[in-house]
């Protein structure tokens, strides 16, 4: 299955979440890496649109605004390398205690699944998440109320998806 598949049906097609929980787990990190790429890319373009010298107006600054010139070829590959590291860790995490609360829905709903079967829907279902969390500072919309909203959006999305999830079997 194509990358570019997953994250269409990741983002338009909710129910098909649930099946994507027998992929191999390489193909689901394959994917959590891609979308962890794109944050980077993203957030470094940001970081070096914002990283402007002429910012510094003040003339006590000169020396500062000197060594930074002298230094800027050092701070780009530091930057990007790690805001991967961080961006990985963070996206892991969530996905993490998505899982673990994906877990606990599942238990409540008498679904079948195991906690790397929620994890690899999880992974899909925040693809949303991270698109918002992305584009949050182009929103005319405070921070907080975007985070609140990943966050109810990625549990919803969970719960369709674990409506999907076979039944537990009725024991006598």
């Amino acid at each position: 299955m194509k990358h570019s598949q997953l994250f269409i049906d990741s983002l338009i097609h909710p129910k098909k979440l649930a099946a994507y929980r027998l992929l191999p787990i390489g193909k689901v990190i394959q994917y959590t890496f891609l979308l962890i790429t794109v944050v980077t890319v993203f957030s470094f373009g940001r970081f070096t649109a914002g990283m402007s010298v002429d910012t510094f107006d003040m003339n006590s600054l000169n020396g500062i605004t000197e060594y930074i010139e002298g230094v800027k070829w050092l701070l780009y590959p530091v930057t990007i390398i790690m805001l991967f590291v961080f961006t990985t860790m963070l996206i892991f995490a969530q996905i993490s205690l998505y899982a673990l609360a994906g877990l606990l829905i599942l238990n409540v709903m008498k679904r079948r699944g195991e906690y790397r079967h929620i994890w690899r829907t999880t992974t899909f279902a925040m693809t949303w998440a991270t698109l918002l969390s992305m584009l949050s500072d182009y929103l005319p919309i405070n921070s907080t109320i975007i985070s609140a909203f990943s966050v109810l959006l990625t549990v919803t999305l969970l719960i369709v998806a674990i409506t999907n999830y076979p039944k537990q079997p009725i024991t006598k």
